[in-house]
């Protein structure tokens, strides 16, 4: 007889579970603290204090730019960023994408592999959000390492169509249409910020897929020796 109580997490890498559970439990944190349930009156302030404190921001990196001083408070805000988020929806959405992309590439990923995508195309991202762009708002929310993860996604999807003989340009499908609806609530709303720490997200987490993926040293270097 089928256990019709057995948890759908049960299927879940734990791993993916894991970051899933971070991120969702901060945000509960902070909607409890809003809603004054803890933390007292200091707590209705939480969120902004960590956005504060942990949101990549494009004027403390231009000031260690200017300075040519790096402190390690500051650098750690591109690690942890991704787990602050605006509202609630902002993080129900990334933990929907983390749950459903997460179940897909850590089956075939380490978890150390799973987490080193997440987690680097997520710095990646912060840095192309202040290089590139001078924004005035914080960068906040696990996007850009959501991206990342559907480079992997893309990179198992191209690996697959490669062995099968099909054709490679439908791996980026997902990519293609999410940038697509990305970029017209971009010139609508006359914001590309999220955008460009999105996309490099995608481009590392790609890229990091070449190498962290099973195989993926041997069959990059295989690569390099045939050309």
């Amino acid at each position: 007889m089928e256990n019709n109580n057995v948890s759908p997490f049960n299927t879940l890498p734990p791993v993916v579970v894991a970051l899933a559970v971070v991120i969702l439990g901060l945000e509960l944190m902070f909607q409890a603290a809003m809603a004054g349930l803890i933390g007292g009156q200091a707590g209705v302030g939480w969120r902004l204090a960590a956005m504060q404190d942990y949101a990549v921001l494009d004027q403390v990196w231009s000031w260690m730019v200017e300075v040519q001083r790096y402190p390690p408070q500051h650098l750690v805000r591109f690690i942890t960023y991704p787990l602050i988020h605006g509202s609630l929806i902002h993080a129900g959405f990334v933990v929907v994408f983390i749950l459903a992309l997460g179940k897909m590439v850590a089956e075939v990923y380490s978890p150390l592999a799973f987490i080193a995508v997440f987690w680097v195309s997520a710095i990646v991202g912060g840095l192309g959000y202040v290089i590139i762009l001078d924004a005035e708002f914080p960068l906040i929310g696990g996007y850009p390492g959501v991206y990342g993860l559907i480079g992997a996604f893309t990179f198992l999807m191209w690996m697959r169509a490669d062995a099968e003989g099909t054709g490679r340009l439908r791996a980026f499908a997902l990519i293609g249409a999410l940038l697509a609806v990305q970029l017209i609530f971009a010139v609508i709303n006359g914001e590309f910020g999220t955008v460009v720490a999105d996309l490099s997200g995608f481009v590392a987490g790609l890229s990091l897929s070449f190498v962290v993926s099973p195989g993926g040293w041997r069959r990059m270097l295989a690569r390099m020796r045939q050309r």
